[in-house]
């Protein structure tokens, strides 16, 4: 009795582990019947096999690089939060897309929908411990469950930059800078950083009276480029006249160099502070970023642009490529100055943006920038002299200590076989040695690409290597 029930639980076991990954039914145990599970992601979300995972790190390292050579530091913080530090910081639109429940303790929580939000509550929570200008990055996952498009799903990683703790000017404009930079070492030459000032925006509606309703003629604003004009104007006119939504949309109709939009700008709030502002931090910033050696090009002024997020105070940016502007925005971004007073007394002044890392993979995928493989490596050495197991071993340590990475084939087949495997993971060259040139302490270094063949003592293959490899 107590062997057949041994046997049951080992089968029960077995079922239970191997089922995900079968595509059979499930024979019953015990007149139970298992049924299969069909092994799926959820709409929005995706698995990232490595020939996409590791550009994927690549991208993470070089902004991790270039945030660092401004003086950004990272930090990190939790996933979920109380739902209060949430709700109503973005816009209505991102709080009828925040995932939010009650946890095992009774806690109204949810999932963050973006890093800025969180950040707000970091610095005012820490604020003793920090030092400012707190200059941070940080790198982390997200969630909106909103519609799902060409490169935006609703789980996506962010990858911001911030500075906290003071509204000087030069901050605004090494945000620019900064996302140039990110967008040049990434491998792209063509591409526009779209700017604006929400004071712009803010004094025009405050010069025609309706500074009230902001928060939704700037998120119908920020829909232009999606639905067009005339759907804009259709929404506007919901919360405001059709006269003066149609003043409103005579920002769109500016046009021409950053020099007649900036002159066009300041006749048409003429009178009114807070535009004024918003034109005279424009101005300097153009200026100061074409004195640092961006492009004159590169930099565009579009009074259009609102960006959705109802915490944006000033400077604001949208980043589009040249060759795929349908993508949308890649690096977008802006000062906020209000954000962090729900959470202390202290003033806690910001301007930061964030690359979208999964909507820019899906870019250059797109325009061909991204070399498949699944390797994280470029040599691979086979097996295939059964009894020189252990020289192998010692080979492979040997090299990785010498600053070569390197794959070991954990089986001794014939070498044919070896190498188709190599060439479908995509590795550049395979170091060969069978028991002849084990005997005779030379291996072979095969190009895999070419399928050329070079001969070297073994003691010099790591340096041959390194040369091949730079």
């Amino acid at each position: 009795m107590l062997e057949k029930t041994c046997e049951l639980n080992q089968n029960f076991i077995s079922t239970v582990i191997l089922a995900p990954f079968l595509s059979i039914a499930i024979v019953p145990i015990s007149g139970t019947l298992f049924s299969m599970i069909t092994p799926r992601t959820l709409k929005g979300f995706r698995d990232f096999l490595p020939d996409l995972m590791l550009p994927r790190e690549r991208l993470i390292e070089t902004a991790t690089d270039v945030y660092r050579s401004y003086g950004f530091c990272p930090i990190d913080t939790p996933a979920l939060e109380y739902l209060e530090i949430l709700l109503g910081k973005g816009s209505a639109e991102t709080d009828k897309q925040l995932y939010q429940f009650t946890d095992h303790g009774g806690r109204q929580v949810g999932m963050r929908f973006d890093l800025t939000v969180p950040l707000a509550r970091y610095t005012a929570q820490h604020f003793a411990e920090l030092t400012f200008p707190f200059k941070r990055y940080h790198f982390g996952k997200v969630w909106r469950g909103e519609n799902t498009q060409a490169g935006r799903y609703r789980e996506f990683m962010q990858c911001d930059f911030d500075t906290i703790g003071t509204k000087s000017i030069a901050t605004d404009i090494e945000i620019a800078l900064v996302i140039n930079d990110l967008l040049e070492r990434l491998g792209f030459t063509r591409f526009k950083i779209r700017i604006n000032n929400r004071k712009v925006l803010s004094g025009l509606l405050d010069k025609h009276g309706i500074a009230d309703k902001t928060a939704p003629i700037l998120r119908a604003l920020d829909k232009l480029g999606k639905i067009g004009k005339a759907a804009v104007l259709k929404e506007m006119t919901e919360t405001i006249t059709t006269s003066q939504a149609e003043a409103v949309l005579t920002l769109t109709d500016l046009a021409g160099t950053p020099a007649q939009t900036l002159s066009a700008l300041q006749t048409l709030l003429a009178g009114n502070s807070i535009g004024e502002e918003g034109v005279s931090q424009l101005d300097e910033l153009i200026r100061a970023t074409h004195a640092a050696g961006l492009p004159k090009d590169r930099l565009v002024l579009d009074v259009s642009i609102a960006r959705g997020l109802d915490y944006y105070t000033g400077m604001i940016y949208e980043t589009f490529l040249d060759d795929l502007p349908s993508i949308g925005s890649v690096c977008s971004g802006g000062r906020y100055d209000n954000l962090a007073e729900l959470y202390t007394k202290q003033e806690l002044p910001g301007v930061g943006a964030s690359l979208g890392l999964d909507r820019l993979i899906s870019a250059m995928e797109e325009l061909g920038m991204i070399k498949k493989t699944s390797t994280p490596v470029q040599v691979f050495l086979p097996f295939f002299a059964a009894n020189r197991l252990a020289d192998y071993l010692r080979l492979a340590s040997e090299l990785r200590q010498a600053g070569v990475g390197i794959e070991f084939y954990p089986e001794a087949k014939k070498l044919g076989q070896q190498l188709k495997y190599a060439d479908k993971r995509g590795f550049r060259w395979a170091v060969i040695i069978g028991e002849d040139e084990w005997t005779k302490s030379c291996c072979q270094i095969k190009d895999l690409q070419t399928g050329e063949s070079v001969e070297c003592p073994i003691v010099e293959c790591a340096e041959r290597l390194r040369m091949l490899n730079s």
